[in-house]
């Protein structure tokens, strides 16, 4: 019956018979919750499905929440069996490790408090992080260093902007050491993929361009030098390159439809997740000057908006451009359904939505709609889905609407809700007896 369970089923198969294969194996098993399986998953709380959990040594160890195609199963897996940190036990071996395209981060040295703490933090890093240790002093003199973790760059990353590798000098802490991998993973200037997107928090600096280490690493690091260059004089912004195909979504979000040429487009978001597009054609100079002004909040920021409407309906239209007009600053309470052209709900909402502007027509209440395709989403606002429905109170914070969507439940919650008693109902949502 379950349609995800079907789509997972061939991926889970396939990936079952990759991992039965592996050193050490990996066993992938599947029970029934709705048969034989009722008292197991009753047990370890399975209330969806399907639901995908490991265990270790027969002990339920954590829930599953990697990839859900047969790839990305196994590679999740087997960085979760064997140890998490990786024995290097010869100068050659270490050098093979060290050679990978991926931040490296090794434990030179013996057995030490700092040791164990590595350990642990490898434990909880495994996932995205390659971790090593070597107790070879032969190994451990020619990097030059003892009892120290150390986090590696990849050679196609280096630059002489920063140091190739970088010592972790604090405590004996597993959440120190852990910081420390995760500030320093990405370096000044991050290569962000859609896999590593999340790592990357506003204030955020993103140039966008044909970044490809596999094609063209000389000309993805001829841009990235440069914007290195500069980057490194600009401590309050997070700084990435990432590749102009793969976030045309993201590109579009800034009203980039279509990038053309080989210099990079610089799109920026503030502390408060407002949006920026630096206008002028990338140099050294102009993203200088453009950072400056971000820095010093002299940039109008960039909104997504259609035109402001002739409002002439029972219901008042919202777009980017008068949202704060309309529904933040306005003098009246306020409920605003946020909609997609395409949703068939906020279709069948459409008629029921217009009788209620018409019902609050003479009241102290906006009833208010905008397209979330169209328009930019205040961050105050959280829509998810379609429709989304908010109730702002005026001069107050706007509360999430979770009541019923007929004409009546409407008007009710408005009645008990609103800052002002309703001219047309009591606080009971009752309609008031029209005085003759």
């Amino acid at each position: 019956r379950c349609g995800h369970c079907k789509r997972l089923k061939p991926e889970f198969e396939k990936a079952a018979s990759s991992l039965k294969t592996n050193d050490p194996p990996v066993i992938l098993a599947k029970v029934d919750c709705t048969e034989d399986g009722k008292d197991t998953c009753g047990k370890y709380g399975v209330s969806g499905y399907p639901t995908l959990k490991i265990f270790k040594g027969g002990d339920l160890s954590s829930d599953y929440n990697g990839p859900r195609e047969a790839n990305g199963i196994v590679k999740y897996m087997r960085s979760q069996v064997g140890p998490a940190s990786k024995e290097l036990t010869s100068v050659e071996m270490a050098e093979a490790f060290l050679a990978a395209p991926d931040v490296s981060v090794v434990y030179f040295g013996g057995d030490s408090k700092l040791k164990e703490a590595f350990l642990k933090a490898a434990d909880k890093l495994r996932e995205t992080v390659r971790f090593a240790h070597s107790v070879k002093a032969e190994v451990n003199e020619k990097y030059g260093h003892n009892n120290v973790m150390v986090l590696f760059r990849p050679k196609h990353l280096q630059n002489k902007f920063e140091p190739a590798s970088v010592v972790y000098d604090g405590p004996n802490d597993k959440s120190k050491m852990e910081s420390f991998v995760k500030e320093n993973f990405h370096g000044l200037v991050g290569h962000r993929t859609q896999d590593t997107a999340s790592d990357f928090v506003n204030p955020l600096v993103v140039a966008y361009y044909n970044v490809d280490y596999v094609k063209n690493a000389k000309g993805t690091n001829y841009w990235r030098n440069r914007i290195l260059k500069v980057a490194q004089n600009f401590d309050d912004f997070n700084f990435a390159v990432s590749n102009k195909d793969d976030f045309q979504h993201e590109l579009n979000e800034f009203g980039l439809d279509f990038v053309s040429g080989d210099k990079p487009v610089i799109c920026a978001r503030n502390a408060k997740s407002q949006k920026f597009v630096m206008k002028e054609e990338f140099s050294m100079e102009t993203f200088e000057a453009f950072l400056n002004k971000l820095k010093a909040d002299e940039l109008e920021p960039y909104l997504k908006s259609e035109d402001i409407p002739v409002q002439d309906g029972p219901v008042t239209v919202a777009v980017g451009k008068n949202f704060d007009e309309v529904v933040t600053n306005s003098e009246k309470d306020v409920l605003i359904e946020f909609y997609a052209p395409w949703c068939g709900h906020c279709k069948k909402l459409a008629p029921t939505y217009d009788e209620l502007g018409e019902a609050m027509k003479n009241e102290d209440v906006d009833i208010v709609k905008m397209d979330a395709t169209a328009n930019d989403v205040p961050s105050s606002f959280n829509v998810r889905g379609f429709p989304t429905l908010y109730w702002k109170p005026k001069g107050q914070d706007p509360v999430p609407y979770n009541g019923g969507r007929e004409l009546d439940e409407f008007i009710k919650y408005i009645a008990k809700e609103a800052t002002n008693e309703l001219k047309g109902w009591d606080r009971k949502g009752n309609a008031k007896k029209s005085e003759l």
